[in-house]
């Protein structure tokens, strides 16, 4: 049973159940203007950000956004960013109306899911000073050691890490080829390509005239 929530008091933290929460990857235009959206109210509205350092240049550089909703709503996100050996936890935000825990943990955990299934062994962030400890309750990551503290865009930061464990059926380049075809995040159901492969290879382009 979904929880009855109300989105229109903007400054209550309301507790939210986790199963009333859903998380999924940004695949279409609509989707990444909910996740710009959301870091708009946080970062420009809540925290005086200015446009060019929150939107950086690297929304489309790679990156895979997540969107936590309760029903439509998008209330929740967070950027993923993958470099060799490591993915890098971003942007991690969440409407001043649903800080209870339950969505940047439902967050959290999709995000390390999603590396861990694309075989990623780690994963870091910058994190805000002041939300260490609670990115260290919710989601197990740990300040790194040796790093110095570090100032961008009027906050300071440390860096924060977490070991994952990628499950015996994660991504890898011996993976089924239109397994790897499929969409970032649904690599476990078959997608528009798998069903092209029922065609036979007619190479159209290459008829000649």
């Amino acid at each position: 049973m979904t929880a009855k929530v109300s989105l229109r008091e903007p400054y209550q933290a309301v507790p939210l159940p986790r199963e009333a929460i859903t998380v999924s990857v940004a695949h279409t235009l609509d989707d990444l203007a909910q996740v710009m959206a959301v870091r708009a109210i946080v970062y420009m509205g809540e925290q005086a950000c200015p446009y060019d350092e929150e939107f950086d240049g690297n929304d489309y550089a790679g990156a895979t956004h997540l969107i936590a909703r309760i029903g439509s709503q998008p209330v929740g996100v967070v950027r993923l960013r993958w470099f060799c050996g490591f993915a890098k936890l971003e942007r991690l935000t969440v409407t001043p109306n649903c800080r209870g825990g339950a969505v940047p943990k439902a967050l959290l955990e999709a995000a390390f899911a999603l590396a861990a299934q694309k075989g990623y062994r780690k994963i870091m962030g910058h994190t805000q000073v002041r939300l260490a400890p609670l990115l260290k309750r919710l989601g197990g990551v740990r300040v790194r050691e040796g790093r110095a503290p570090f100032v961008f865009s009027d906050h300071d930061y440390v860096e924060t890490i977490k070991d994952l464990f990628p499950p015996e059926d994660a991504i890898h380049i011996d993976s089924d080829p239109l397994v790897l075809l499929r969409p970032e995040g649904e690599w476990d159901r078959p997608g528009v390509l798998d069903r092209s492969a029922a065609r036979p290879a007619t190479n159209p382009c290459c008829r000649r005239v």
